[in-house]
């Protein structure tokens, strides 16, 4: 098992979502590493982007290998942690609801999990609970909306189980209840970003209007896929914008909460 680094190999990450399997360029080292949750979804990449040592991490592996409801959530956010990172920058693919259409880049701020078979927590024992009223950090979520003239801020993604996509039923209900994006992987990869004691915001880019929100015969893999490979060189140029303007993380919320709090799992590099 490879531990935590007695000094920070990165101290930002980007996951790479569905399509988005390669970022870093340049002078690049691989770190496998094992973790106490078993192997995160592939070793770990780290370059230098706009001035900083960043990590970047497939979600789904480099060839797709995991699912949604099959990637090892707990492994990834402990791993990218063990190497000192701090900050995530998570960019996904989602489908559309409410208020938004094919091609937007949408940094939510607010989350609704609704997947049933994934475990969601590092809490294993004891009295140790997190405060996740809002669930993304606000000043990475600053400056990811800060880095393009088009990205829009505001919005509820819910996560779905997987990997069917939504009956018009469901999606129709989603709709209802006002929420604006739909995807598979955003829970419990925030929570437990948190947990780590990681500042963390999704980046989300609508590759389809949901079932319920469009009449047709309702979202297909290809489409998904097509429209995130037409946006992966948007969407670094983006993430580099937004490296680029990275608040200083000392003293956010997103680390401070645990400051009176005695955890009951261990954060590599926390004493």
């Amino acid at each position: 098992m490879t531990g935590p680094a007695s000094t920070p190999v990165a101290d930002v990450a980007v996951i790479g979502g569905t399509g988005f399997y390669s970022f870093l360029t340049g002078e690049v080292t691989e770190h496998a590493v094992t973790t106490p949750y078993g192997d995160p979804s592939g070793p770990i990449s780290v370059g230098e982007v706009a001035g900083r040592r960043v990590a970047f991490l497939p979600r789904h592996g480099g060839h797709h290998d995991h699912p949604p409801h099959g990637i090892p959530f707990r492994a990834n956010a402990w791993a990218l942690r063990s190497l000192g990172v701090r900050q995530v920058l998570a960019p996904c693919a989602v489908g559309g609801l409410a208020d938004v259409a094919p091609g937007d880049v949408v940094v939510p701020d607010q989350l609704v999990d609704r997947t049933h078979r994934r475990v969601g927590s590092f809490v294993e024992s004891g009295a140790c609970h997190l405060p996740f009223a809002d669930p993304y950090c606000p000043g990475v979520s600053a400056a990811a909306a800060a880095a393009a003239d088009d990205v829009r801020h505001g919005g509820t993604m819910v996560v779905i189980e997987g990997p069917r996509f939504s009956t018009r039923a469901e999606s129709r209900d989603y709709l209802d209840r006002g929420w604006n994006l739909i995807n598979m992987t955003g829970a419990p990869e925030a929570a437990l970003a948190r947990e780590m004691l990681q500042c963390y915001v999704s980046i989300a880019l609508v590759t389809d209007m949901d079932a319920g929100a469009e009449s047709g015969q309702g979202v297909g893999q290809a489409e998904v896929f097509a429209l995130f490979r037409s946006n992966l060189e948007r969407l670094t140029a983006l993430l580099t914008a937004a490296i680029a303007g990275l608040p200083d993380p000392d003293g956010c919320s997103c680390s401070t909460w645990a400051d009176d709090v005695e955890l009951t799992y261990d954060v590599p590099g926390i004493g």
